[in-house]
């Protein structure tokens, strides 16, 4: 594709954007079924050629959120010769790593930046720096290097996300800065008995308790440091003590991600620590909310995980042909459309990552909120050693939130991981 074939799309998007989010159809999410948007091309100047391409574009949103991908995936189909097909896949790598090595998977997908080593490793992604019309120059430094693992472009970014906290207004004036002063407006708020609570925070998850495990030195894998596995380290289990004692008794008795969120959606609760995705359910459900950076805790510094998410460059991709150009030209149209990804960041405040908007000074307010969170934490570990940390945490986590011993609990989980690398 010619840049000014690529600069064409990028100027029909930003014109045409808003009047086809307007004027989308909701989708319900259908798990492992196809959200087909578009079919064949029908736009003025499209082609029935050779030159016309169909591809797969695999995803995974909530109910909310589909209505504006299947928008923007109609415009793209029909301003351009290509024609994308979109599916809603309820469980992507489990779908990803069945689908792609047998030939079945789609030429591009979106995940956050994390999958890249082991997905490059596995030759379930490939690199296209050679073929792309456009430099990383135009992204954040963070997000440029997310999109590249071991010498390979394996993707383009669009948006950075993390976890932030959460205040509902009706109860909360403004947000603490401090976990102290968290406390007290927990405590104040905190009454289980008639279903209402301090705080709403998926505890056995270990990305949403990142910041809290990484908030005293401690860290649950990092590559460059000479001992990479420290999920039973002192500092470690210090922060993820700090959570049990400080937000567990404010919560509801269930630490997965359901009733959690539900507390602060229903307006049940004082606080919540979610992320970007949430704030579609929110707006849904009318909730009055303000988003502000995480409370520090006394002697430490929250440090959240922070994601990038990626059209990732799939096996089928590296095969070349029209499906590839097709999913080339999509993935370059989406990922520096100003309206669209303003749009996306309004709706869900997700964080653009193209610099044009990131350093516009022109976001929304909620975004803003995130915009902090992000610059409190790291990128997640892109290493595929950190595939094995992941469910070893949670179970140690939700161990915790039960009230076992912590230290018993990711001693264990660190015994597990390291019998799994092995």
């Amino acid at each position: 594709m010619t840049m000014e074939r690529r600069t064409l799309l990028k100027r029909l998007g930003t014109a045409g954007v808003a009047a086809a989010l307007a004027g989308c159809v909701g989708v319900q999410s259908q798990g492992d079924q196809t959200a087909q948007s578009g079919g064949e091309s029908s736009a003025e100047g499209g082609t029935d050629d050779a030159s016309a391409g169909t591809a797969k574009a695999w995803y995974r949103l909530s109910d909310t959120e589909l209505p504006a991908r299947e928008a923007a995936l109609k415009q793209f189909n029909e301003q351009s010769e290509h024609t994308i097909k979109g599916a809603d896949i309820s469980d992507m790598r489990k779908k990803t790593t069945s689908a792609i090595p047998a030939g079945q998977g789609p030429e591009t997908f979106e995940w956050a930046h994390d999958l890249a080593g082991d997905y490059l490793n596995r030759g379930f992604i490939v690199g296209q720096g050679d073929e792309l019309s456009l430099s990383l120059d135009e992204f954040t430094d963070a997000a440029a290097e997310a999109a590249q693992y071991d010498g390979n472009v394996v993707g383009l970014p669009h948006t950075a996300e993390t976890v932030a906290l959460l205040y509902n207004k009706e109860y909360v004036d403004e947000a603490p800065e401090t976990v102290a002063d968290m406390k007290a407006v927990m405590e104040e708020h905190h009454d289980p008995s008639n279903n209402q609570y301090g705080l709403g925070m998926p505890f056995a998850d270990p990305y949403f308790l990142s910041a809290w495990a990484h908030a005293f030195g401690g860290y649950y894998f990092d590559h460059s440091k000479d001992e990479p596995l420290g999920v039973a380290k002192s500092e470690t289990v210090e922060g993820v003590q700090f959570a049990v004692d400080n937000f567990v008794p404010y919560m509801p008795n269930d630490p997965t991600y359901e009733p959690q969120a539900s507390a602060f959606a229903e307006g049940n609760a004082a606080f919540a620590i979610n992320g970007p995705w949430y704030l579609s359910t929110l707006n849904e459900k009318g909730v009055d909310y303000g988003i502000a950076k995480l409370p520090t805790p006394e002697g430490g510094e929250p440090r959240p995980y922070t994601g990038i998410t990626l059209w990732y460059f799939s096996k089928k991709m590296g095969e070349g042909g029209a499906s590839a150009a097709a999913a080339r030209e999509f993935i370059e149209w989406y990922v520096t459309n100003e309206d669209l990804l303003r749009k996306r960041a309004e709706e869900t405040g997700s964080i653009p990552v193209l610099t044009s908007l990131a350093e516009s000074g022109d976001l929304p307010e909620n975004v803003q909120g995130f915009a902090e969170a992000v610059q409190q934490g790291y990128p997640m570990p892109a290493h595929p050693k950190m595939n094995k940390v992941w469910d070893p945490v949670k179970a140690a986590l939700t161990k915790g939130f039960n009230g076992k011993d912590v230290q018993k609990a990711m001693d264990a989980a660190a015994t597990e991981i390291r019998g799994n690398w092995e």
